[in-house]
């Protein structure tokens, strides 16, 4: 009888609200009968390890244990010894899940410092060639850095950006608001503000910032893995993961001042501090610690890279998922909805009212969101036909009113980059073809076309795609099974125990679920986008894998009766990532190993000899024309004005790169002394990479991109027919016949350029 008391005692105890986030994973003995004295130690041994147990959190559940059994208790001082204990055990595991966290975000950082240093011989270097391996035009980010470091005073410098006449020909910019220059800004201040300048050269700080980030950005992998599994192991396995497929991970190692890697970080941080805001058994100075770090983040996030509101906005539909399926607390839905709104509005603000935001398509989700559900008063209340009919309703509701919002708000404030956008989308899905240059140009470029086999290879050679598949399955089952009881009427369990089995009733489970899916879907079409997909699918599938939730579910689904399924959940959730950390370290390990010890050799004479040339040779006031990526290297190597910059994301420099491009083009010297002049262009260079390009894409090339938009090549049916009366210009021009030694005159040319002077005064010579 004392027995069932206790168990009777234990069920009408009201979950607390104040448990700790982490909490989810408590042991075991809080979901038991109450135990006699001499197994109450045994009993609350079993619990899985916990990355965030409160103390209150403990003391508040043992001492509800000792209330519930207190007819059955001696009356000595042994439950609160327990008590001290197990508070003890789990500050232990907090400890070294920290310290494990941190250690392999410091490992990390110095892995990519090492793996730097021997890529490009970085210390050995002169400046100039340091310079020139930041690639792919990413190298006009560090000039501005440069730019503020030599700037009289902080303030001198930022005004000078804002107002920047001296980048782009004949225009004034505003640098910090078109190129998103807020990290430059931030790093000069922090070079001033410490008094490196006798400490550590300026480069060597730019790059050991953005290492330092990708340190955070794996910790915050690690304790989304670890929050959500209750084990650090699952932490570690993750970030494992993402170093062996680095590849498909990051493009950190050569292309450093890229916005993404400088964003993605913050991002990171916002997806950890989601995971724990959205637990159920959560403190509330958890909730709010959490709230603060992911409103802190966000905006963050929002001004330091320009698309950063498209990747929110398939976060968004994630959340919107789940609060329609009442799948979380109506409360934090509108706690996110505060932090998406009021880091758009302060980052409009800080960006100087950029129009892009007011159009964002997280924004008019927003308004829809909240327009439909002030509409919508009783949408989770009825039977399930009843409320599936609701939630279409709700969906139509939401999609109108986003719709009509973005659509008024366009007509309100024009964008030009909307129409595009909305064309490269027809016909990237073959909903429409186009002659036009950029449009087929963007196409081409590597991040816009569909993963290649190899991506899926080393993916499933890594081992994480298999286990990917297997994992995002089973929750996936169980998601929706608990959308059905959800529909059905059947409330949420606040604490769900091991034995409850269900995976899917975790709400920071099912948003990775539609995360992950979402994100998946978008890196299917576009393969830039694995960079955003890949890292989290290393740390959902490291979840899964030391989960006992996970291995439970699956026992319950398959009616395991031979071995106690609690006790084979637990050892799996420890062996199978035990013997996947094995087998990775010793297959990768050596690779690695052998990677840091290796000296590559990267060296580019030719551009180098470029650059002093222009440093050296050109006068000050002279404007460059060439391809956009090595007018980057010329501003950052230089300080030249150029007539396009390496920006994809803003078309009217797109269609300047365009005009730029025509030297490749089938056009008379006319033609093109015309278009250069209108640029007010002192010096073309043309690229021998360029004018003979080999591509294994058909029609990627740049002089068949040209050719098509001209309309000097025409494709019917598999055949080409040429129309132009005219030679290639950048062939043409080599041979020093008139007319093009009327218009330029070659000053300088080494096996990879020729810089041509565009005259100012022709003469013409017959």
């Amino acid at each position: 009888m004392a027995e069932l008391r206790c168990r009777k005692a234990k069920d009408t105890e009201e979950s607390p609200s104040g448990t700790d986030p982490l909490d989810s994973k408590t042991d075991e003995a809080s979901g038991k009968d109450c135990p006699k004295d001499g197994d109450k130690d045994v009993n609350e041994d079993e619990g899985t390890e916990d990355p965030g147990n409160s103390p209150s959190t403990a003391a508040t559940e043992d001492g509800g244990n000792e209330g519930a059994c207190s007819q059955n208790a001696p009356p000595d001082r042994k439950p609160q010894r327990i008590s001290r204990s197990v508070l003890l055990q789990r500050l232990v595991k907090l400890f070294f899940g920290c310290v494990a966290a941190v250690t392999c975000g410091m490992m990390y950082a110095v892995y990519l410092s090492t793996y730097h240093e021997r890529k490009f011989w970085f210390s050995s270097r002169q400046e100039l060639e340091r310079e020139i391996t930041f690639q792919g035009g990413s190298g006009l980010y560090y000039y501005y850095y440069k730019h503020m470091l030599s700037a009289p005073s902080f303030e001198r410098g930022v005004y000078e950006l804002t107002r920047d006449n001296r980048t782009v020909s004949s225009q004034t910019i505003n640098a910090v608001e078109q190129l998103s220059l807020y990290p430059e800004l931030i790093t000069s201040l922090l070079y001033r503000l410490t008094g490196s300048q006798d400490i550590i050269e300026p480069v060597y700080f730019y790059i050991g910032v953005v290492f330092g980030l990708q340190a955070v950005y794996v910790t915050a992998l690690f304790v989304s893995s670890w929050v959500m599994s209750g084990t650090w192991v699952a932490g570690m396995l993750a970030v494992a993961w993402y170093i062996i497929n680095r590849p498909d991970t990051t493009q950190v190692d050569y292309a450093i001042p890229l916005r993404d890697n400088w964003a993605l970080p913050y991002f990171s941080c916002q997806v950890a501090a989601l995971t724990g805001f959205l637990s159920n058994n959560i403190s509330s100075a958890a909730e709010m610690f959490c709230y603060l770090l992911m409103s802190v983040t966000t905006f963050t996030f929002i001004v330091v890279w320009d698309q950063s509101h498209y990747v929110l906005f398939v976060q968004g539909i994630a959340l919107f998922l789940l609060d329609c399926f009442d799948l979380l607390p109506s409360r934090k839905m509108a706690d996110i909805h505060k932090v998406y709104l009021s880091s758009l509005f302060l980052a409009y603000v800080l960006q100087y009212q950029k129009p892009s935001l007011l159009c964002s398509p997280l924004l008019s989700l927003l308004i829809g969101s909240l327009l439909a559900r002030s509409f919508q008063q009783n949408m989770k209340v009825g039977p399930l036909v009843a409320r599936l009919m609701k939630i279409l309703l709700h969906f139509y509701l939401v999609f109108t009113i986003a719709v009509t919002f973005n659509y008024v708000v366009k007509k309100i404030i024009p964008v030009n980059e909307s129409d595009f956008s909305l064309k490269f989308l027809e016909v990237k899905f073959g909903l429409n073809s186009t002659t036009d240059f950029i449009t087929n140009l963007l196409l081409c470029q590597e991040g816009f076309q569909t993963p290649s086999q190899d991506f899926f290879l080393r993916l499933t050679q890594a081992s994480v795609l298999p286990f990917y598949v297997l994992v995002l399955l089973v929750c996936l089952l169980s998601t929706l099974q608990s959308i059905y009881r959800r529909l059905s009427g059947e409330p949420v369990k606040t604490s769900v125990r091991l034995e409850d089995a269900w995976i899917g009733e975790q709400p920071e489970v099912i948003y990775h679920v539609l995360h992950t899916l979402l994100f998946g879907a978008l890196a299917m079409l576009f393969e830039g986008l694995k960079y955003l997909w890949t890292p989290y699918v290393c740390m959902f599938t490291a979840f899964g894998v030391c989960s006992p939730e996970l291995w439970m579910t699956v026992f319950k689904w398959l009616k395991l009766k031979s071995i106690h399924p609690v006790v084979l959940a637990l050892i799996l959730s420890t062996a199978v990532p035990t013997i996947i950390g094995f087998s990775l370290w010793r297959e990768y390990f050596p690779r690695v190993l052998t990677e840091l010890s290796e000296l590559q050799e990267f060296y580019d004479p030719d551009t180098v000899e470029l650059m002093n040339w222009i440093k050296t040779q050109a006068p000050v006031a002279a404007v460059f024309a060439a391809s956009p990526q090595l007018l980057g290297t010329v501003k950052l190597c230089s300080g030249w004005a150029v007539t396009s910059l390496p920006l994809y994301t803003d078309i009217n420099l797109l269609r300047r790169s365009e005009s730029t491009y025509q030297v490749y083009a089938m056009r008379s010297a006319e033609d093109v002394y015309k278009i250069l002049m209108s640029h007010k262009t002192s010096y073309v260079i043309i690229e021998e990479s360029l004018c003979n390009e080999v591509s294994p894409m058909k029609g990627c090339r740049i002089k068949d991109l040209l050719d098509y938009s001209n309309g000097h090549v025409v494709y019917d049916k598999g055949e080409m027919y040429a129309f132009s009366k005219y030679g290639r210009f950048c062939h043409e021009i080599k041979m020093n016949y008139s007319p093009y030694t009327n218009y330029f005159t070659r000053v300088f040319w080494n096996r990879s350029y020729h810089v041509y002077r565009v005259n100012s005064v022709v003469s013409f010579q017959y």
